[in-house]
């Protein structure tokens, strides 16, 4: 089981780093057909769209990388929780 939670765990810690990437390239210019650069977008895309539609930007701010990294966190502590009932 403890290796089912260490897989578990990695896979959210990849899924955060993604998302903080994705902020990074917001800073700086890139071509969003290279590879790499798309392959962030079409990961973190589905995690983080749900909440740009409900948390607007706000003074050109996107709050909604905050909010889908304390989402991810959330639920990753849930399910290794279910994990360790198990």
């Amino acid at each position: 089981m403890a290796q089912i939670i260490y897989l578990v765990n990695i896979a959210f810690q990849v899924l955060v780093y993604l998302i903080i990437a994705r902020c990074l390239l917001s800073f700086v210019r890139h071509n969003p057909y290279q590879p790499i650069i798309r392959f962030i977008y079409d990961v973190t895309e589905p995690v983080m769209a749900p909440f740009r539609r409900i948390i607007p930007a706000a003074g050109g701010i996107d709050f909604s990388p905050f909010i889908a990294v304390l989402a991810v966190e959330i639920v990753r502590h849930l399910i290794i929780q279910l994990l360790l009932m198990f």
